[in-house]
């Protein structure tokens, strides 16, 4: 059963907490990560590239010349795809490039996250977060106090206010809800920063 030792936000070590093996002691499984992480990537592009086709685009609505006797070959718009300034075929319209996953992959990969950062040693137990007002440079100093740097995630059990506000600021923190965690998030910070009510709740969601 992992332990982690539990922190107060000056860095001082209150307590240690159990974490469950079913959620935080799960074996690396990289295709599992690779699959969820690639669907996750593939789910935010926006997929709005757009080309106009020969319906859309401005002009072309008579016949450039008569049908037969310019020696020409015949042609019934100037905006079909061969003219320049016509309609592209096959071109890319708006669509979604989102595809889906077993919801048993999502979670096991979302264990297997966690799991990692704890072999790391990159999940700190906070006990609560508790800042006076919303001031950045309070936030800095919790930071500080906790050793972290580079990319951290916060991981709250509810909406901090002072706390979404004072960290809005810092280019390398993310502030998220536990029911708001994802992969992708947790293998791209450093250092993950969790209250224990977060760890808690996480534990009975995925348990």
């Amino acid at each position: 059963m992992p332990k982690l030792a539990l922190l107060n936000q000056a860095g001082e070590t209150v307590g240690n907490i159990n974490l469950a093996d079913s959620v935080f002691g799960v074996e690396s499984n990289q295709q599992v990560m690779y699959d969820v992480v690639k669907a996750q990537r593939a789910a935010m592009r926006q997929g709005t590239n757009k080309t106009k086709t020969r319906t859309e685009v401005r002009g072309g609505g008579r016949k450039p010349y008569r049908q037969k006797g310019t020696g020409n070959a015949r042609q019934g718009s100037i905006r079909a795809p061969q003219w320049v300034g016509g309609g592209i075929v096959f071109g890319p319209i708006p669509r979604s490039y989102d595809y889906k996953v077993n919801k048993k992959i999502r979670r096991l990969a979302l264990k297997i996250a966690l799991s990692d950062k704890v072999r790391e040693e990159s999940l700190i137990a906070l006990d609560k977060f508790a800042l006076e007002d919303f001031k950045t440079k309070g936030m800095v100093q919790v930071l500080n106090n906790l050793k972290v740097s580079g990319k951290t995630m916060l991981v709250l059990d509810n909406v901090n206010e002072l706390v979404d506000i004072a960290t809005r600021n810092l280019p390398n923190v993310t502030t998220v809800t536990y029911d708001h965690t994802s992969v992708y998030d947790i293998l791209n910070a450093d250092k993950v920063v969790a209250t224990e009510q977060a760890l808690k709740m996480i534990e009975e969601a995925l348990s």
